[in-house]
């Protein structure tokens, strides 16, 4: 069983599928784990959402996390619900909906074809809804963006599990688990050095498969826990 987490999405659809396809080529008996954000800022995240929900529905072992973009839109699309119920003749502003609008929120927008945010179809908001904070496989705590370790108990924070951007990593608090995460994009030599470092406590996968312009970036990647493998797939939407 080989066991493969997969990185920040972002709406690349074309690139995950030649990943999982042409790259990782699962079995059924493997596991696929991804680190959320599948949505924003690239070509198509309904898309991507699509390609995730099939391979659920063809039987084959999904783990999918949330990541702080999927907070964003549930956020927003709660907020613009309530406004609908409680506010007809004078609106007030869905700060939401405007701060998700500053990070891609647009793209997803038109990946769905649509205006408002309440017409995103009920089965994406309840997929979205029941997305996980972290996994444990293993020896490997997995979550999209860290932990907060100032926190006696890192697990309990919940927020920071979506949105923490910097970190020391205590291994003692984490049951001496090593940390796989995303969220913030790095060059793919920094990748490939935490990987092959057996002494390193975290290993973060987010190349930035939107930012294919960008040097050392660019890329979707894709770790094997058992035999820490490392593919690279370059942006190809």
């Amino acid at each position: 069983m080989k066991k493969w987490v997969i990185p920040d999405l972002h709406g690349c659809s074309k690139t995950l599928k030649v990943l999982v396809e042409e790259k990782i080529k699962p079995s059924k008996d493997d596991r696929l784990y991804f680190l959320g954000d599948y949505i924003d800022r690239g070509p198509n995240p309904k898309g991507v959402i699509d390609y995730v929900i099939d391979l659920e529905e063809k039987g084959f072992q999904v783990f999918s996390l949330k990541g702080n973009h999927e907070e964003y839109l549930l956020l927003a699309y709660e907020k613009e619900k309530e406004l609908l119920k409680r506010f007809f003749l004078f609106r007030k502003r869905n700060r939401f909906f405007e701060e998700w609008m500053k990070h891609g929120g647009q793209d997803t927008m038109n990946s769905f074809g649509i205006k408002k945010i309440t017409n995103i179809p009920d089965k994406y908001i309840t997929w979205i809804s029941k997305l996980h904070n972290y996994v444990i496989v293993d020896n490997f705590a997995i979550v999209h963006a860290g932990f907060n370790f100032e926190r006696k108990d890192p697990f309990e924070d919940t927020h920071s599990m979506l949105w923490i951007r910097g970190f020391n990593v205590i291994p003692e608090k984490i049951n001496n688990l090593k940390l796989i995460h995303g969220h913030v994009p790095v060059s793919l030599d920094f990748i490939k050095k935490t990987t092959l470092d057996p002494q390193v406590k975290f290993i973060p996968l987010d190349n930035g498969c939107y930012l294919p312009g960008k040097s050392g970036m660019g890329n979707l990647t894709a770790l094997e826990l058992n035999s820490m493998q490392l593919l690279i797939q370059p942006n190809v939407d």
